[in-house]
């Protein structure tokens, strides 16, 4: 992996308190409005870990793919992981 992990262990470290506070929440009866929103702010986190991920593939991965002469396949992969995200 390529992406700063100093950056991406510290947002999924916190997504996963996140989580875990949802479920406490989720067995406690909690109000529906205040998990969602838990849910959401979650999701953003794991988004923009992953725009983190896919940012460091881009910059490094497909210059290296460049060099390598294997961009095809790179960029397959790459729009694979898009068309996922846009769902």
């Amino acid at each position: 992996m390529k992406a700063d992990k100093d950056k991406v262990v510290p947002l999924l470290k916190t997504a996963k308190g996140q989580l875990e506070g949802i479920i406490k929440m989720v067995e406690e009866d909690r109000y529906c409005c205040d998990i969602s929103n838990q849910l959401l702010a979650t999701s953003s986190i794991i988004l923009k870990v992953n725009q983190t991920v896919l940012r460091a593939h881009i910059e490094n991965c497909l210059k290296d793919a460049i060099i390598e002469d294997n961009l095809d396949q790179k960029l397959d992969e790459v729009m694979k992981l898009i068309s996922k995200v846009n769902k």
